[in-house]
C-alpha cells in the first residue's frame, strides 16, 4: 500500500515521476492547472497533448513533461467540452491516471484537485471521491508508492485533509505537508 500526503503549493514544483493535469476532453490546457503546467512546461506539452485528443472523459492520455522536472504528464480527462465536470468524471480520471502512472512504473505521482476550479464540482465531495479512488487504486498491484496531492489554497488542504482523516478503512497514510 503506498503513501498519501497532502502538499500546499504549485504542482509544477514538483519532483515527482508524474503531474497529473485536470483535462478537457480536447486535451487543450489553456486555463487553471493545465494553463500552469503549459506555462512552467512550455507550449511543446500542450501540443503533443491535443494531437492525441478527443478522449473520453474519465480517460487518461500521457505525454512527455517538458521543462517540468517530472518524467510524464498524466492527462486526467476531468472536464467535459463546456469545462464542467461530475463525480463520475472525477473518479474515472482518477482511476484512469492511477492506472497509467502504474503502466508506466512510475513511483511517485501528484495530483491536482480534480474538477474544482473552471470544472466548479464541489470541493469537499471532489475530495472525498479524490482520496477513495487513489487508496483503492493503491490497494491494487501498483508501482506507485507515493501520491501527492499538490493543493493550492487553505480551503483545498482542509477539505482533502478532511477526506484522508474520513477514511473509513486502517490504511498505512501520511497525513503530512511535503517540503
Amino acid at each position: 500500500m503506498g503513501e498519501i500526503q497532502l502538499w500546499h503549493g504549485d504542482i509544477c514544483d514538483l519532483e515527482v515521476d508524474a503531474i497529473v493535469n485536470a483535462a478537457t476532453t480536447s486535451l487543450w490546457m489553456s486555463t487553471g492547472v493545465g494553463g500552469a503546467i503549459k506555462h512552467r512546461g512550455g507550449d511543446g506539452v500542450e501540443f503533443e497533448a491535443v494531437r492525441l485528443g478527443p478522449v473520453p472523459l474519465g480517460s487518461a492520455v500521457v505525454t512527455g513533461a517538458g521543462r517540468l522536472a517530472c518524467r510524464y504528464l498524466i492527462h486526467a480527462v476531468s472536464l467535459g467540452p463546456d469545462r464542467r465536470t461530475s463525480a463520475a468524471a472525477i473518479e474515472g480520471a482518477t482511476r484512469s491516471a492511477m492506472r497509467e502512472a502504474g503502466r508506466l512504473g512510475c513511483e511517485t505521482v501528484a495530483f491536482p484537485a480534480l474538477g474544482t476550479g473552471v470544472g466548479g464540482f464541489p470541493l469537499d465531495e471532489a475530495a472525498e471521491i479524490t482520496v477513495r479512488a487513489v487508496r483503492e487504486e493503491l490497494a491494487r498491484d501498483s508501482t506507485v508508492a507515493r501520491v501527492i496531492f499538490a493543493l493550492r489554497g487553505a480551503a483545498p488542504y482542509a477539505a482533502f485533509q478532511a477526506a484522508l482523516a474520513a477514511a473509513s478503512e486502517p490504511v498505512a497514510l501520511a497525513v503530512r505537508p511535503v517540503r
